[in-house]
């Protein structure tokens, strides 16, 4: 478990590092509309750490972190291919561009919140009583062990081919790879099984 988390976490850390970039260089937003869209991102991550929340309680701890992973796919494969049209949209004044990068930014916002709040409380419960300050160092020196892998690749091929979308891109190997390992991880074993270290047994 904690392998994939760490996979996945450093595709996530990439996005929210590169994010500004992108919409600055590639879409040529304004820095002061930039501030407001991470403004934004802060308070609908909040939000979004409730619905994925309440998807926990539905589809399973595991299972909803799946999904967040699915749809942080998705959003850097339409980082790739969308956001291209630079026709004003009357309606808003702005690019649609640009009026698309705050949707995806809105998107991004809510499983940032779900997926990183969901993470930590599965590994919780996977930990024996008594043990959570060794478990959760473990936890945040691995984490800070690995967070430069996905700035890399994304600064590797971004210089390789000129191409931030590209880089953005790239990204999804982390998120694909943390996937397939979850699925590889039988949380519910792991959780007995610190249950009944827990228990004495």
């Amino acid at each position: 478990y904690l392998l994939a988390y760490l996979l996945y976490n450093d595709g996530i850390q990439t996005v929210i590092a590169v994010a500004a970039i992108f919409g600055a260089e590639e879409l040529g937003i304004p820095v002061g509309k930039l501030a407001l869209i991470i403004l934004m991102i802060q308070f609908t991550a909040f939000l979004g750490a409730y619905v994925f929340s309440y998807l926990a309680g539905v589809l399973g701890t595991r299972n909803a972190i799946i999904l967040s992973l699915i749809i942080w796919s998705g959003a850097v494969i339409y980082a790739f291919f969308g956001m291209r049209n630079t026709a004003i949209l009357p309606a808003l004044g702005i690019p649609q561009a640009e009026f698309e990068f705050w949707l995806l930014g809105f998107t991004i916002a809510l499983v940032l919140g779900g997926s990183q709040a969901l993470s930590r409380s599965l590994f919780s419960q996977m930990i024996p009583e008594d043990q959570e300050a060794e478990f959760f160092s473990f936890y945040e020196v691995s984490e800070r062990g690995t967070s430069w892998m996905g700035t890399f690749i994304f600064g590797v091929v971004n210089q390789t081919f000129g191409s931030l979308r590209l880089g953005v891109l790239s990204v999804i190997f982390f998120f694909l790879a943390g996937l397939v390992l979850l699925l590889f991880v039988n949380t519910d074993t792991a959780v007995k099984q610190a249950e009944l270290v827990s228990a004495g047994d």
